[in-house]
């Protein structure tokens, strides 16, 4: 028998804090099993929206079972060095409950693409960077002194003691559907994310690249039972939060295909995110 999906939360970080708390703690409440923030500066038009890393350590230090992570964090605007010194605090705050999750970003100025100025990167760019982020964000997490000279990032001395809470680094989360992606998924990940499949069919979709990322761990001899692989919502015609019964039904779906994880959005009123209060604390694990 197949096991159902985990089921987490995506939190939008709009409010100002003390409205988030009541949130992040009512989704403790409610028995999700990790709850996550999108890493932008802005998102979509959407204004304000906080800073991820600020949120999930304020998150971090008022809750106390919940795993709390990135939806992504990507190259567009954080380097290396920086995050993975946030990442290692953020994870001793919450007592090593952080999952972080990292994905090559997007090109456009509504995913913080070229925020900074500069030219745009090229797609073969753009993976290259990524792929070399990874490769430094992992060595200064394991630590404890890493120098660093690459193409794109580079790290001198750089000391992480006493390192992450989680052995020996808290988790990656790597979005990828590429071959490229997948393969840094297979060497680096924790978790695969996957962002939905094709609008004909969102499940068959889903599955073949799970079957495209067990190739890509065997390619580096990795069991791919290891990994976690994990849906995030919202971002097809699938009605997830239609009623508790349709979210049953495409869980056991994805279940199959081979999800581990799902994640649901917080609803939002007027949104595309909106939906029945009612629906999705029914959903809720701890229902």
């Amino acid at each position: 028998m197949v096991a159902s999906p985990r089921v987490g939360v995506a939190m939008w970080p709009i409010q100002s804090w003390p409205e988030s708390r009541e949130l992040w703690l009512r989704a403790e409440e409610l028995g999700f099993a990790h709850a996550w923030v999108y890493d932008h500066t802005a998102w979509r038009g959407h204004t304000p929206w906080h800073d991820a890393y600020s949120t999930l350590a304020a998150a971090a230090a008022v809750t106390s079972r919940i795993r709390i992570g990135t939806l992504v964090t990507s190259p567009n605007f954080r380097h290396p060095v920086p995050t993975a010194h946030a990442v290692k605090t953020i994870d001793d705050i919450s007592g090593g409950r952080l999952v972080l999750g990292i994905g090559a970003g997007g090109s456009n100025r509504t995913s913080d693409g070229g925020i900074l100025g500069g030219p745009n990167w090229s797609p073969r760019e753009r993976a290259d960077r990524f792929a070399e982020w990874v490769e430094l964000l992992d060595r200064l997490l394991i630590g404890p002194k890493t120098t660093f000279e690459g193409t794109y990032y580079s790290a001198q001395d750089v000391m992480t003691e006493p390192g992450c809470v989680q052995r020996p680094r808290a988790p990656f989360a790597i979005a990828g559907n590429g071959p490229r992606g997948m393969r840094l998924a297979a060497r680096y990940g924790d978790f695969w994310v996957a962002n939905g499949g094709a609008a004909d069919s969102p499940v068959e979709d889903v599955r073949r690249h799970i079957g495209r990322l067990a190739e890509a761990c065997a390619e580096v001899g990795r069991d791919p039972g290891e990994m976690r692989r994990l849906l995030l919502t919202g971002f097809t015609d699938e009605r997830w939060l239609e009623s508790a019964e349709a979210f049953r039904d495409l869980a056991g779906r994805y279940a199959e295909a081979g999800i581990t994880d799902l994640v649901v959005h917080w609803p939002r009123p007027d949104t595309p995110w909106a939906a029945d209060m009612k629906v999705f604390e029914e959903i809720a694990p701890g229902a």
